[in-house]
């Protein structure tokens, strides 16, 4: 750790004190007190020879591009500030950022404390609702990676991309990749009613949004972290990740979507259309939970009960979106 320190600070900086930041499941983080007392927090991705997913690759450099876009762009959300982003043959990459307040609000549902999580959740809606303002110059991941002119044609290549990495990793996928690269054209019709790249943070979980107790036991957001994953794309496949496991055309009421749908420029529209595209993004993010599952070292033994969940879900999905399952079981509609 003091390697990183003194590659990024300089050499007469030192570590005070340090712990591990637990609850992800691809880098490697830290809390890291300084000896000027700053508390920061020290990222680190995989090593450079370890086999990664293919819109993984470089994304602690798209982190730090992300970081950089929304200080200047949505000031007002409320992300860490970055203090350095290195890159070294030997040790990877690395980010060091600013050491927001808060707990996530993963820490907090287990911490077992009764607190009104719908104030924070609100807030969350809000500032999501802020990132997509800011255009992008491409659909897609930046760096390389999936992308493409229109999005239909960058959400075409993220599949791809997800198919090939389940081939890599023999990742077994409750459909074909034939029918799954079908539906993108059968839905065509709503993927092109997206005609502006707005920045998507994409990883809205709840580990990834930081809250504090204000007033009454009642959580206020305090930071959004991890922002690696980002894209610009569709607004709705931000309203996805922030409502896991559940349906956002099914939940008008919930604090997440109040909060966006009263901060959002645009009114949300949850139409035919919008709930073909929400079946669409909720297949690719099961998709992308299940191939990534081999890559984090998860097994079907060690994790049973997240292999039959996202199987279901998937097949869920596949009937909403009419794709006939191995089970034989088709929609109607």
């Amino acid at each position: 750790m003091q390697w990183f320190v003194a590659s990024s600070f300089g050499a007469g900086h030192r570590v005070v004190d340090s712990e591990p930041i637990l609850g992800g499941g691809f880098a490697t983080v830290w809390r890291v007190a300084l000896d000027d007392g700053r508390e920061v927090v020290l990222k680190v991705s995989p090593p450079p020879d370890a086999p990664l997913l293919r819109y993984e690759q470089g994304i602690a450099g798209a982190e730090a591009r992300y970081f950089r876009l929304v200080a200047a762009r949505a000031p007002r959300v409320p992300v860490p500030p970055l203090l350095h982003h290195g890159k070294d043959p030997e040790h990877g990459e690395w980010l060091f950022t600013g050491l927001l307040p808060g707990r996530s609000l993963r820490a907090w549902a287990e911490s077992g404390q009764s607190l009104d999580d719908a104030p924070v959740r609100y807030d969350f809606g809000a500032a999501v609702a802020a990132l997509h303002t800011v255009t992008g110059d491409r659909y897609g991941y930046d760096g390389g990676r999936a992308s493409g002119a229109t999005w239909r044609e960058a959400f075409c290549a993220m599949l791809d991309a997800l198919l090939a990495d389940a081939v890599d990793w023999e990742v077994r996928l409750p459909a074909s990749p034939a029918q799954i690269r079908e539906l993108p054209e059968r839905y065509a019709w709503t993927l092109d009613q997206v005609r502006r790249p707005a920045l998507l943070h994409f990883d809205g979980w709840d580990g990834n949004v930081l809250a504090e107790p204000v007033t009454a036991g009642a959580l206020r957001l305090r930071g959004i972290v991890d922002g690696e994953r980002f894209l610009f794309g569709d607004p709705l496949m931000d309203l996805v990740s922030p409502l896991l496991y559940q349906r956002a055309e099914d939940n008008a009421d919930h604090p997440f979507l109040r909060g966006y749908r009263e901060a959002a420029v645009d009114p949300l529209v949850l139409d035919e259309a919008a709930r073909r595209r929400l079946s669409l993004y909720r297949l690719h993010l099961y998709l992308l939970m299940t191939v990534e599952m081999p890559s984090r070292g998860i097994t079907r033994e060690s994790r049973p009960d997240r292999f039959e969940r996202l199987a279901d879900l998937l097949d869920q999905e596949l009937l909403e979106l009419s794709v006939e399952t191995p089970s034989g079981r088709q929609a109607s509609g």
